[in-house]
């Protein structure tokens, strides 16, 4: 029972791995996980004196920390490309300037900021078929000299963490927000019709990397939660249709997924499909639930009409993190009070829940009104 051939005792566990469990069985009425999705408004908190940089910030918040510890090296937001595209300043637009990012799009920024804000892509790296191979596909060899440094030391973590009870998540770039990064959102949707053999290559690179790096830590740890950041849906639901999802896509995931629970060191475990998308995400819980399994569900975007209530009814067996409107937070306390005293109890007695705001708390947001939100939650953290 050493968290990786078999589950650590509760009575061994950290605290906190405690509370993670908790959340994964849909306990009801137990102590809710606390954590945040993340923040664009620690710029104005530092400036106007209420926090230093480099604080603390889960002691300051009250975070809970570790529940979970991730495996990464295959990306999030972009490709897991290895080497990287050289970033670098293409053009001076005076109070703009162009400029080529890691995963080799064309991005216009304000001038010497770089987050913070929604950044304009020109373009993207992959336009036909000779542009991924010359310059895109050969970045995603799982085997290039390098893209593995610092395993033997990350993988002595993982082990530490499973010894005392955290789970170990998988995080991979989803197979829409892969595609969407490597052609642009616009292109993307006509390369479906234009040059599926392409796409279907892409994926298949996609699969290959994601196999081999993710075999390579099952060597040594069990997974119990497998991530993938998909961001497939905009206000109004999915942005490709189901039949486009289930040919482009979940061929691929299936197979992983297959691959990850054959090799699992502690056979027994149950294996965790997580998803995160923006955007009216209702759409397609039953289509990722049949297809890949999907128990999992974040950030539930509330401007796009989503309710972690309505959804936590609907599907009893779904876990579910996010849902607090970040835009109650710079609306006043009486306003934070009505979405906490609506959410919490309800989300608290289904269990299966983890309350965050739906992206990352924004720089409208006071330190004084976001303080009262994480004080408001803490009465529902023990």
């Amino acid at each position: 029972m050493d968290g990786i051939y078999g589950m650590v005792p509760r009575d061994k566990m950290v605290p906190e791995a405690v509370k993670m469990r908790d959340f994964y069985d849909l306990k009801p009425d137990a102590p809710i996980y606390m954590e945040e999705f993340g923040f664009y408004s620690l710029e104005r908190w530092q400036r106007e004196g209420h926090i230093a940089k480099g604080e603390n910030l889960a002691k300051r918040f009250g975070f809970d920390t570790g529940g979970f510890v991730p495996a990464g090296r295959l990306g999030w937001c972009e490709a897991a490309f290895y080497p990287a595209f050289e970033v670098k300043v293409l053009e001076d637009r005076g109070d703009y300037e162009l400029a080529q990012d890691h995963a080799g799009r064309h991005v216009l920024y304000f001038k010497g900021r770089r987050s913070g804000f929604m950044p304009e892509y020109v373009d993207h790296p992959v336009k036909d078929r000779k542009t991924w191979e010359e310059d895109v596909k050969w970045r995603m060899d799982p085997e290039t000299p390098g893209r593995l440094d610092g395993f033997d030391e990350e993988i002595i973590r993982l082990k530490a963490a499973a010894a005392q009870g955290r789970m170990i998540r998988q995080s991979i770039i989803g197979g829409y927000m892969y595609l969407r990064s490597l052609m642009g959102p616009v292109d993307l949707l006509y390369k479906f019709y234009d040059d599926p053999e392409l796409i279907h290559e892409c994926m298949q690179t996609w699969l290959i990397l994601a196999d081999r790096i993710t075999g390579r830590y099952q060597q040594h740890i069990t997974f119990e939660d497998v991530f993938f950041g998909e961001d497939i849906c905009y206000n109004k639901g999915q942005l490709i249709s189901p039949d486009m999802i289930r040919e482009f896509l979940f061929p691929y995931y299936q197979q992983l997924l297959i691959n990850i629970k054959r090799r699992q060191l502690d056979a027994a475990r149950k294996l965790h499909v997580q998803l995160d998308t923006d955007g009216f995400s209702d759409t397609v819980i039953d289509l990722y639930r049949e297809g890949i399994g999907m128990d999992y569900l974040s950030p539930f975007e509330v401007a796009s009409n989503c309710d972690v209530v309505r959804t936590g009814r609907e599907y009893p067996d779904l876990l579910i993190r996010g849902g607090m409107d970040k835009r109650v937070l710079a609306q006043g306390r009486e306003a934070i009070d009505q979405m906490v005293d609506a959410i919490l109890p309800v989300m608290r007695r289904r269990g299966g829940y983890i309350p965050t705001c739906d992206h990352g708390v924004p720089e409208e947001v006071s330190f004084e009104n976001y303080m009262h939100f994480r004080n408001r939650l803490k009465e529902f953290s023990k």
